[in-house]
């Protein structure tokens, strides 16, 4: 039950696939300037991803490495395709805004590299459970970033005005995404630190009053 745990939160909270491995970054600081661009992404990278690992762990694992890397490809780049119409229906304005960054989503890191390096290294239950909180941990990310930098860069919430007094109009630009991409991880990076020492000291405090 305790590895089932670790594995449920690891993604978001243990090794954030976004603020501790860097992965995935490109969409959050040029695309996710507003809530609504959020959205449209998460609804991308978690159909996309999900579907393509769930699939794609079903090719031969006796298949050539490049063979199975170039298989994957195809099968997310099939997956992209109904995702991609489905997203024209709900986020057509935010599929203009995008452009690029939402077919570059079937051949993000998770479908490419952790499959093998990773996901397949693991029994199917541990795998998906793994898996979901590796998208969570994203889309959390992603939710954040999206409503954060729409509020202060333009004093919008869903695209409604609200009354905020400061609004930073850099935060829009990449290179305000990237900026405040930065701040998010060096405090989930101070965060987990600071959750590490308390659990090392903890476990030093019980293993001094087993003796």
């Amino acid at each position: 039950m305790n590895n089932r745990k670790k594995l449920l939160f690891g993604g978001v909270l243990g090794d954030n696939i976004v603020l501790s491995g860097l992965m995935v970054i490109s969409p959050v600081i040029i695309c996710g300037d507003t809530l609504k661009n959020a959205e449209a992404l998460i609804y991308a990278f978690s159909a996309i991803t999900f579907l393509s690992v769930l699939i794609s762990s079903f090719v031969p694992r006796k298949l050539p490495y490049t063979a199975k890397i170039i298989i994957y490809a195809v099968i997310s780049s099939l997956v992209y395709i109904p995702v991609r119409l489905a997203a024209s229906e709900f986020y057509p304005e935010s599929i203009e805004r995008i452009g690029i960054y939402y077919p570059l989503l079937a051949v993000n890191s998770l479908i490419v590299f952790q499959t093998e390096a990773k996901f397949y290294r693991m029994k199917k239950a541990d795998m998906i459970i793994s898996l979901l909180s590796c998208i969570l941990g994203f889309d959390l990310v992603m939710l954040i970033t999206g409503f954060l930098r729409e509020l202060f860069a333009y004093g919008t919430i869903n695209s409604k005005i609200v009354d905020i007094n400061t609004v930073i109009n850099g935060l829009a630009q990449p290179f305000g995404g990237f900026i405040f991409l930065g701040l998010m991880c060096g405090v989930y990076r101070y965060i987990r630190g600071m959750v590490s020492k308390n659990n090392n000291e903890v476990r030093s405090g019980t293993d001094v009053s087993d003796k």
